[in-house]
């Protein structure tokens, strides 16, 4: 289910009972949902909330999108707003709404620049493992276009440039990625000593990407594996079929 509403969205209520209707096991798919959650709409609902000629109806609107007025307390009459309050009511709608959906929710800021304050969230909800997965890599693939069109940009519209300020503040891909795969590694390994047994990457998503996840696509994480093989620490080479399905095993070193 795609939600991009040009307000503030479903009434909470609403979008729980939908995403509430488990089908039968035997049903495939299981519903999703990515929506738009507008982080403009929270900050100016806020303000509304905090002024004494704010219009309450508007802010009873949200409490509706938000399942409460729990969101108020970070906009409280007479107090100062913290500089992330916004964040913090799009972080805790989404724990909320995992809570109630009995789903894995992830909420990802989307901003117009570097810098800049987040235009919206996208919040995506998936009942499976798999959905996690897929979607930490759709947003890292996302993250580097994104910056790769700020770059395009720049120079398009100042071509004498020696270089662009985005390449200046962009993460170096392949840093990232060189700091990422031990990282993972580590992170595989843990999960082997936890779990003292096989198992398949995509049943452990966030475990697995750790600090990564939707920062780097998943053939950083067959590197990953790669590299704990060469440091003897699983009989898996990390060789064939897709890096979400492979199967990593113990190794007699893994210590």
């Amino acid at each position: 289910m795609f939600l991009d509403p040009c307000g503030l969205g479903l009434p909470f209520s609403r979008l729980v009972e939908a995403m509430a209707r488990r089908r039968s096991p035997n049903r495939w798919p299981p519903t999703e949902f990515l929506m738009n959650f507008s982080m403009v709409a929270v900050r100016r609902l806020g303000g509304n909330a905090r002024s004494t000629k704010g219009v309450e109806r508007s802010s009873e609107r949200f409490d509706e999108v938000c399942g409460g007025r729990w969101w108020r307390e970070h906009f409280r009459r007479g107090e100062p707003v913290t500089a992330d309050a916004d964040e913090v009511v799009a972080a805790e709608y989404a724990r909320r709404l995992a809570s109630a959906t009995g789903m894995y929710v992830r909420s990802v800021p989307v901003s117009a620049a570097p810098g800049h304050k987040p235009l919206h969230h996208l919040v995506f909800g998936t009942r499976r493992q798999h959905g996690l997965w897929v979607f930490g890599d759709a947003l890292a693939r996302a993250r580097n276009a994104w910056w790769e069109k700020l770059e395009v940009k720049e120079e398009s519209e100042d071509p004498n440039m020696l270089f662009s300020s985005t390449s200046i503040i962009r993460p170096d891909p392949q840093k990232v990625t060189d700091a990422a795969v031990p990282a993972i590694a580590a992170n595989l390994a843990a999960i082997l000593r936890q779990r003292g047994m096989a198992y398949k990457l995509v049943d452990h998503t966030l475990e697995v990407f750790g600090d990564y996840y939707g920062q780097v696509t998943e053939p950083v994480v067959r590197k990953a594996v790669k590299h704990l093989y060469a440091e003897g620490k699983t009989t898996s080479t990390g060789i064939g079929g897709r890096p979400r399905d492979l199967v990593v095993p113990l190794s007699v070193s893994l210590g």
